[in-house]
């Protein structure tokens, strides 16, 4: 769970991915990224099913919430996200390095999303709200250690020691 303050830079400006500006892109590369889903993905769904069993119940993707996370569990005032490994950068610094083609446009496209990230974990903090992120790696290597760690803030909620909109 990453809890690292939001430093206030000035918002990264992504520019358009457009051939006018000097980006190309193969059509077959094209037609692979566009198979990339932001929502209902195989690792969130791979979690939401696991989750199901163990009967907690969530809300997927509710709208009015910062950045629409993947899953919500409002009674523990917990917002989850599965973030793409590739999309929000994980091992940014080593990934960056091996960029060859449009970088001037998939070096701040990463780290815009990163950014982004941050900002609505603060926004969800702001409002009372726990914010856990996995990687896609991470649950599709390690799904009962994401379950598990769900679990035990659902355990630690129900025993009192977190807030719930009960209180």
């Amino acid at each position: 769970m990453d809890t690292k303050p939001y430093t206030n830079k000035s918002k990264i400006k992504v520019p358009r991915f457009e051939e006018s500006a000097g980006f190309y892109t193969t059509p077959q590369h094209s037609k692979t990224m566009a198979k990339n889903r932001g929502k209902n993905s195989g690792p969130e769904l791979k979690l939401r099913k696991a989750l199901w069993a163990k009967r907690i119940r969530f809300r997927i993707h509710p709208k009015g919430f910062p950045g629409k996370p993947d899953l919500v569990i409002n009674k523990y005032r917990l917002a989850i996200f599965v973030d793409g490994d590739f999309w929000h950068g994980y091992q940014w610094e080593e990934k960056k390095q091996a960029f060859k083609k449009n970088v001037d446009f998939w070096i701040p496209k990463i780290e815009r999303n990163m950014q982004r990230d941050q900002e609505i974990n603060e926004l969800l903090i702001a409002k009372g709200y726990t914010v856990m992120r996995f990687w896609e790696h991470q649950i599709k290597e390690k799904l009962a250690l994401c379950v598990n760690q769900i679990t035990l803030f659902i355990e630690a909620a129900k025993m009192g020691v977190l807030p719930t909109l009960d209180d």
